[in-house]
């Protein structure tokens, strides 16, 4: 009997110390906490990764080591509830970057910050069944994270690139209507106003013919760089078509476009673009027209905006025309 029985031990002794070699060799962290968040298990992952080996740890407060990460209210509202209501709790990294801020896993090479981590905590039964215990499982799943952050940044690219123009960097024209028949229908919504301006390059064709293509493109851009300084960031400008740009005067009455519009007309008129052979100088024309309830469409907006300009460049050009909504017939 006495036999047996050290037979039996050597095996389960045995058997421990594969458990435990496993445990150790698992790429994963391993970490079991009691209910006073004091460390009973710390495996090797833990140790490599936090720099704290298992023989300083162990017994002692997970916050002597880590007094701010994870988070101390966090942390104690996920034990509780694992504990308590003897059931699993997970957390990914989009939820929460990371439980320890440890390195990036290969940080001379590694675009990160910190190594990003998936979590799950587990309830343990003692011997006699009570809860008194939380595993936690801690995986490494930086390499997903960044390669997730990557293809997000080459969507948002992507959808910057659809919705630009590629000459200009302002926004193209179908996305800038879009944004029009979206204002409209807010403007269907709440009644409040909103300014359509259009303005385009007086003698663009001119332009083009005496100094060649390349320098039109230039005026081009020049003529959006300042379009963008004189906007406020609530305003939505875009290329509308060859030499004709638009901007979108959302809260904006009449009034306050035409201050917009003359401030614009007067840098423009003010900018040289610097050539080859010389320097450019150009002048814009604009037509202004406030949406009224009157109007059945944003393209009857748009035509507005558009007969108002033609009646700017009618009258000399270099100029801005406001043109009522109810007055398009």
């Amino acid at each position: 009997m006495t036999e047996l029985t050290g037979t039996a031990t050597a095996a389960t002794l045995r058997e421990l110390h594969w458990l435990m070699d496993m445990v150790h060799s698992l790429d994963a962290g391993l970490v079991i906490l009691d209910r006073d968040q004091r460390v009973h298990l710390w495996n090797r992952f833990m140790e490599n990764h936090s720099g704290i080996p298992a023989e300083r740890i162990l017994g002692r407060s997970l916050r002597t080591f880590f007094p701010d990460d994870p988070p101390p209210a966090w942390l104690d509202h996920k034990m509780r509830t694992v504990l308590d209501m003897n059931l699993p709790s997970f957390t990914i990294w989009r939820q929460r970057p990371y439980l320890f801020r440890f390195p990036p896993p290969r940080p001379f090479s590694s675009r990160a910050e910190h190594m990003y981590q998936n979590v799950t905590m587990l309830p343990l039964r003692s011997a006699d069944t009570a809860v008194r215990h939380v595993g936690i499982i801690l995986y490494d799943v930086t390499e997903s994270a960044l390669a997730r952050h990557q293809l997000e940044e080459m969507n948002q690219a992507l959808e910057k690139l659809s919705r630009t123009d590629r000459l200009t960097g302002l926004y193209n024209r179908g996305f800038w209507e879009e944004c029009l028949e979206a204002e409209f229908r807010r403007f269907r919504r709440t009644r409040q106003p909103a300014t359509l301006v259009l303005f385009d390059i007086d003698h663009f064709k001119q332009i083009n013919d005496t100094w060649g293509h390349q320098a039109g493109d230039a005026v081009l851009r020049r003529l959006a760089q300042t379009t963008r300084e004189s906007i406020r960031t609530t305003d939505i400008a875009g290329r509308y078509g060859g030499e004709e740009f638009a901007i979108l005067l959302v809260d904006t009455e009449e009034t306050r476009a035409v201050h917009l519009a003359e401030r614009l007309r007067q840098a423009v008129e003010r900018l040289e673009v610097p050539v080859e052979d010389g320097c450019i100088r150009f002048t814009i024309s604009l037509g202004i027209s406030q949406v009224r309830e009157q109007v059945a469409s944003p393209q009857e907006w748009i035509r507005c905006a558009d007969l108002a300009l033609y009646q700017a460049k009618h009258e000399g050009r270099n100029r801005y025309v406001v043109r009522p909504c109810t007055d398009c017939g």
